[in-house]
């Protein structure tokens, strides 16, 4: 478990100072903060809408959006799914302890977790479980199948424990930009 959770604490410091690096070599500034939050708030923006909407011209925020986009800033586009519309009901949390802590039963149960299409979200963690899945599934008895019957059967996996949610508190994909304002150059 210790060498797990050193090699994600080096995994994540990499990714920090990586993540720095590009914004500093982006030179990212208010009016790229600008096209982020107005992108987050509506990603079907056309450019023309988009640079009305943050000040400036259209070809400036098309050469602007293209750049966040090689810069790997902007990551894709894509639609938001209703679960309930769509008869997921059940959104459950799944807390993973492997049966053993080796690189090849690592990636058993990262293949495991690819696999499973009702599998949304899936970390590696410290602390007393390994791994934390995110599930949404129609019915609880969709739920203890793949529980006791994909799960538990799996020679990478020793435990799960499930919490199912009872009510959505919050719920977004936005990012927070605020951090970002102290550190980029001052607009155009």
């Amino acid at each position: 478990m210790f060498v797990q959770s050193l090699c994600i604490y080096s995994i994540l410091c990499t990714r920090d100072a990586f993540n720095r690096e590009i914004l500093e070599d982006s030179c990212m500034d208010e009016a790229d903060i600008r096209i982020l939050d107005a992108l987050q708030n509506d990603g079907r923006l056309a450019n023309n809408d988009l640079a009305e909407k943050v000040g400036l011209s259209p070809s400036q925020c098309s050469r602007r959006r293209a750049a966040l986009e090689d810069n790997g800033v902007i990551t894709g586009y894509h639609a938001t799914l209703s679960s309930d519309a769509l008869g997921l009901d059940v959104l459950v949390f799944v807390h993973v302890t492997l049966a053993t802590h080796s690189p090849d039963n690592a990636q058993r149960f990262l293949d495991l977790v690819r696999s499973i299409d009702e599998v949304q979200e899936a970390y590696s963690l410290t602390g007393e479980s390994d791994y934390l899945v995110k599930m949404s599934v129609p019915t609880l008895k969709d739920l203890s199948h793949l529980l006791a019957d994909v799960f538990l059967p799996h020679p990478a996996v020793a435990h799960v424990r499930s919490s199912i949610v009872l009510d959505r508190l919050k719920e977004t994909n936005r990012l927070p930009l605020k951090h970002l304002r102290g550190q980029a150059r001052a607009s155009i």
